[in-house]
């Protein structure tokens, strides 16, 4: 039996492979890849997760509401997991209602949500393989509805992604909002990553392009993350530590220059610094943020029962004299078939899901 070698020799585009200059080209690469695995990186994340610690554990942005709020969820599976939840609200920027329901397994992750104003959103996730992954975002409203399609490769040391918002073709160019993003481990500890966007809201109008560079070291108790906009001006800096074992803390530092709005012209420069930090008790989360123009906010979670959960969060904006209240619940049933099929599945793997 011939070799592959001779069979890819004896192919009509054996020459591409089959080569001197191809040999050299294989030998690098080989020999590049076994010194980069040698160095035992690890995968630093996604670009946009890259100052996740500060702006998602400890920031008070994702989690501040005004009003009153209850969310009711029921658990149907677990493998496949699948629940339904109701949300209702009374506030401010809230809808008063909202349906919402998501699968997910191995491979797959759906999620589809509407409220009262007939405002539909859906997430579709498709894993290829253990690398790679696509997600797709899309919302019918009107008057402007929204989609959102981005591939997503996770490698060894790195992650790169391509991102498209309101990809189109049908007025005879290309429109929209074009992502491509790319986070490289340099040590164990040094990552450093590049995004480039490119967007055109119409034909009429022309192009924008712009680059921003972005740098993470991180530490076993504490984590610096910093992202330069050339074009925009402006600078994005974060500082997260774990003081204790419950008790987290973060900075956060955003610096924009752009042209004065007065008729002198100049640059104007504007800046916010943000401290917060995290208590994590046995039964409770507690949240306290302040920034440099004055505005206080705190969060309060507390596990009342097993499936019960509230919360209070409080906001004052010294410079404005303007304040916020907000009251949340939320209550996550099960039923005793899932408590059956957990114990069923006892020391299995819970799926990857994709999310």
């Amino acid at each position: 039996m011939a070799s592959s070698h001779e069979i890819s020799s004896s192919s009509p585009l054996g020459f591409l492979t089959a080569n001197p200059v191809a040999n050299v080209v294989s030998d690098a690469y080989r020999s590049f890849s076994e010194r980069r695995a040698k160095l035992g990186l690890s995968n630093p994340g996604t670009v946009e997760s890259i100052s996740k610690e500060v702006q998602r554990d400890v920031s008070l942005t994702n989690y501040m509401h005004t009003g009153i709020r209850a969310d009711l969820t029921k658990a149907v599976s677990l493998s496949p997991l699948f629940q339904v939840s109701h949300q209702f609200a009374m506030g401010q920027h809230m809808k008063p209602y909202a349906f919402a329901a998501l699968m997910g397994t191995n491979n797959v992750f759906l999620q589809g949500s509407m409220d009262n104003d007939g405002v539909l959103s859906t997430r579709f996730n498709w894993r290829w393989s253990p690398a790679l992954v696509t997600k797709s975002q899309f919302q019918i409203a009107s008057p402007q509805d929204m989609a959102s399609i981005e591939h997503e490769y996770v490698g060894s040391d790195f992650t790169s992604s391509l991102k498209m918002l309101n990809p189109s073709y049908l007025e005879g160019g290309l429109t929209g909002i074009y992502i491509l993003s790319h986070l490289q481990s340099i040590t164990k500890r040094l990552s450093l990553g590049i995004e480039a966007v490119w967007q055109r809201a119409a034909l009429n109008q022309p192009p924008e392009s712009a680059t921003s560079y972005c740098a993470r070291y991180k530490t076993d108790d504490w984590v610096a993350a910093v992202q330069l906009h050339a074009a925009q001006g402006g600078l994005n800096a974060t500082y997260w530590r774990r003081l204790s074992e419950k008790v987290q803390a973060g900075v956060d530092l955003t610096l924009q220059v752009a042209p004065s709005p007065n008729m002198m012209g100049g640059l104007q420069k504007e800046g916010l610094t943000t401290v917060g930090v995290k208590y994590d008790f046995r039964m409770s989360t507690f949240r306290a943020q302040v920034d440099s123009k004055g505005k206080l906010g705190v969060l309060l979670e507390k596990r009342v029962l097993t499936p019960v959960t509230m919360s209070f969060c409080a906001e004052v904006d010294h410079a404005t004299q303007d304040s916020k209240v907000g009251l949340g619940i939320t209550i996550e049933a099960g039923g005793e078939e899932l408590q059956e099929q957990q114990e069923a599945l006892g020391a299995q793997a819970s799926p990857n899901i994709p999310f």
